[in-house]
């Protein structure tokens, strides 16, 4: 009986790091002279991050400061899905930014489309918010993974769970 090796294609984002990356950001901006006695903060809400600051200059500012420390602590941009830019309450501006967790349907089918279409000898499927691929031959698993890292299809992805039955 032939072996059946596989992997599984996540989206995970370690909200420890998020949360560690939020504090370094609120410490720093504390400190910089560009935010002296500003109201800017960046807070964890539920699973999202929210950012608010008086004007979008000190919104991108901070926003600059956020993304270096995530980066620093290995949580990639990828996993950040911006949303616009709108006014609060005392002339200030924010802007919800989510953080992806797990892989979309919609990108779900497009890897496995990109999988199907390079003619790899694996079965490929979507299982919630993961896709496994599954074949016989170990070294096409890699070359799937190869391919896979090669293309950019916009959302933060990390290989798992391979096995070897």
């Amino acid at each position: 009986m032939a072996k059946e090796n596989s992997f599984d294609i996540v989206s995970k984002t370690d909200y420890a790091e998020v949360t560690n990356a939020l504090n370094q950001t609120e410490k720093e901006i504390s400190q910089r002279f560009d935010f002296k006695g500003s109201k800017a903060s960046a807070l964890l809400q539920q699973k999202d991050l929210m950012l608010a600051a008086e004007d979008e200059t000190k919104l991108r500012n901070m926003n600059d400061i956020l993304q270096s420390k995530l980066l620093k602590r290995g949580i990639s941009l990828k996993a950040l899905d911006y949303q616009t830019v709108e006014p609060a309450a005392g002339g200030t501006v924010r802007q919800l930014v989510k953080v992806q967790q797990g892989i979309p349907i919609e990108k779900a089918k497009e890897v496995v489309k990109f999988i199907k279409d390079a003619k790899f000898k694996v079965q490929a499927s979507i299982q919630g918010e993961t896709v496994r691929v599954s074949g016989k031959d170990r070294d096409t698993l890699q070359e799937v993974m190869a391919a896979l890292k090669g293309k950019d299809f916009g959302i933060d992805m990390q290989f798992d769970n391979y096995r070897s039955n």
